[in-house]
Formats: C-alpha cells, sequence, structure tokens
C-alpha cells in the first residue's frame, strides 16, 4: 500500500482482549475520510463476512491504506461509521483478534525469531503454540537467529508468524510476498487457503494482480477515494471484452502491420506476438490474408491485470 502509512509498530495492534464470534467481522457504512483538503475516501459502504479472503486493489494514492487503517482503528472516519465484529475497532478486545503483517514493521531485530514470537503471543489471550507458528511460517531453521540476520524472503515470513501467532480471527495482510520467490510465494498461497478453512477472514493488499486473481474470493478497486469494482475475480474480468492474443511467427513482424486493426497493449519480441483486441477473429483474418503464417496460437479471456486497468481508466474521474 503506498498511501499514507500508519506509523505504529505491530505491537501497537494487538492488546489484550477476548473472542467471541457470530457477527459480520467488518462493516463500513457511508465512510468518508479527509486529510486537510485532500479527500482520502468518499462515502464507501462494504460487507465483509466471516471466511471470505478480500483483496483491495488500487493505483497509488486510491485510498487502500487509509481504508485499513479506519478498520484497524488507527485512524478515525471523518464521516460515517466503522465496525469490526460489530464493534467500535478502537475497542481492546476487538483488537486482540486481529492479525496484521504489514511491508515494514517496528520489531527488534536483536531478538531471535522465537523470542519475537513468544513476545508477540503474549499480547494475545489465546495463541498459538510456538512450534507451529514457526512451522506455519516456515521458519524452524530459523527460530534461533536473530531477526536481523534474516534474508528478505525470511522477514518476510516472520513478519507473518507474528500476525498469526495469536490465532487471529481477521488477518490484514499489506503486500505479503514482496519479497518472496515464484516457490515460497505459491507455498504462502496454500498456508493462507489453509488459514480461511478454519474460519478465518482475510484482507490482502498486493500489486501482483496474479496474487489477488489466485487467492481473493472478492475483489475490491479503489480509485480516488471511491469503490471502482465490488465482485468476484471471474465477474470482472468477464466485464473486459478484450481477447489476450498471442502466437509465433516464423519472420519477425512489425507495428505497422497491425497499424489499421483494433489492437491494443502489442508486444513484439522477436518471433513472438502478444496482443489485447475485442474482435482477435478480425485480427486473424488479416493476418492470415496477408500469407502470415502463425504458430502457437492462443486466444484467451482478458486476465485481472487488463480488467484492473479498464476499470480505473474507464470509471474513474
Amino acid at each position: 500500500m503506498s498511501d499514507e502509512r500508519p506509523s505504529q509498530s505491530l505491537a501497537a495492534l494487538a492488546p489484550i482482549g477476548d473472542s467471541s464470534a457470530g457477527e459480520v467481522a467488518i462493516e463500513l457504512r457511508e465512510v468518508s475520510k479527509r486529510f486537510g483538503q485532500v479527500q482520502a475516501l468518499q462515502q464507501i459502504s462494504f460487507t465483509i463476512p466471516h471466511g471470505q479472503i478480500v483483496a483491495i486493489l488500487g493505483p497509488n494514492g486510491s485510498g487502500k491504506t487509509t481504508a485499513i487503517s479506519l478498520m484497524l482503528g488507527l485512524r478515525r472516519p471523518t464521516a460515517g461509521q466503522v465496525r469490526l465484529f460489530g464493534h467500535n475497532p478502537r475497542n481492546r478486545h476487538v483488537r486482540a483478534r486481529c492479525g496484521v503483517m504489514l511491508q515494514e514493521s517496528g520489531v527488534p531485530f536483536a531478538l531471535t525469531v522465537r523470542e519475537l514470537i513468544a513476545l508477540f503471543r503474549s499480547y494475545y489471550p489465546h495463541p498459538l503454540p510456538i512450534d507451529r507458528v514457526l512451522a506455519m511460517a516456515d521458519l524452524p531453521r530459523q527460530a534461533s537467529l536473530a531477526a536481523g540476520l534474516l534474508s528478505g524472503g525470511q522477514r518476510q515470513r516472520l513478519y507473518f508468524a507474528l500476525a498469526i501467532c495469536g490465532d487471529p480471527d481477521v488477518l490484514f495482510l499489506d503486500e505479503p510476498t514482496a519479497a518472496l520467490d515464484i516457490e515460497m510465494r505459491q507455498a504462502f498461497w496454500h498456508q493462507i487457503r489453509d488459514f480461511v478453512r478454519e474460519g478465518k477472514t482475510i484482507v490482502l493488499t498486493t500489486h501482483y494482480l496474479e496474487e489477488a486473481d489466485a487467492l481473493a474470493d472478492r475483489i475490491m478497486i479503489l480509485n480516488h477515494g471511491r469503490i471502482l469494482a465490488d465482485d468476484s475475480p471471474g465477474v470482472l474480468k468477464a466485464q473486459v471484452a478484450q481477447r489476450r492474443v498471442s502466437f509465433d511467427v516464423e519472420a519477425a513482424l512489425t507495428p505497422d502491420i497491425f497499424a489499421d486493426l483494433p489492437v491494443y497493449s502489442l508486444e513484439i519480441a522477436q518471433s513472438h506476438v502478444a496482443l489485447l483486441t475485442p474482435k482477435p477473429e478480425a485480427v486473424m483474418r488479416h493476418l492470415f490474408n496477408q500469407g502470415i503464417n502463425l504458430n502457437n496460437l492462443e486466444v484467451v479471456g482478458a486476465g485481472l491485470e487488463e480488467a484492473f486497468i479498464t476499470l480505473t481508466q474507464q470509471k474513474a474521474s
């Protein structure tokens, strides 16, 4: 998230409290937030039920961080109402039911991984066993290492461990796989899905649209403080008329051959061509009429990236 970032450490987000079940996890009603002359959020409303993974996406400055800060009780709305488990998110009992993973967290790097997890567990009424937390974050071999000696990917896994050690009902994840390689990212996705199977709720922000597509039950797109779209990845992708077309050619093509065609986002890399078009049949017909042989032809629906770009460009004002 790239809006104004709260300065509180992770420790400040986990006061001791009791837990109860049965409420809607998160609810915002006609919420607005202003910072001086800047209107960060404009009358947004939504409800997140238990057991759902929701990805909040948007360009820089769209209001993502402001929305998350309000849900966590780190900021107060200028207007409207924010509820976490049906209560004020600043309530200490409510906050004890949340886990938070920020991109950068204020933890003492001189402590070992095990010591940090033990410290953070003490903030919660019913924490998970340390060994289970280490296993879930894939950190057993680093348990005795000082946090300052961890690699970037290992540090991300430590932040995840600190976020889940209290066995939270709602888990907020801010760019959780930013420093992870592909294999580690997929392992992380698997762990998140397991967490949700236990009835947990996940609120995710990420710049990896592939990650949002793979994980989220529901995607919310913000821009200029307003909700542009709020639906499943499949529904959002279906709103985009373009099709992604890719193929290989024997001789390299030049962009001018596509000059009079309904072609967008054209990419030519030696013998490989990739493009977006709302009329793939017309494009193929033109190329065939030019005597161009196509190999490995693939035509698929637009992905989440195309849906995101289309929605933010067409609906934002």
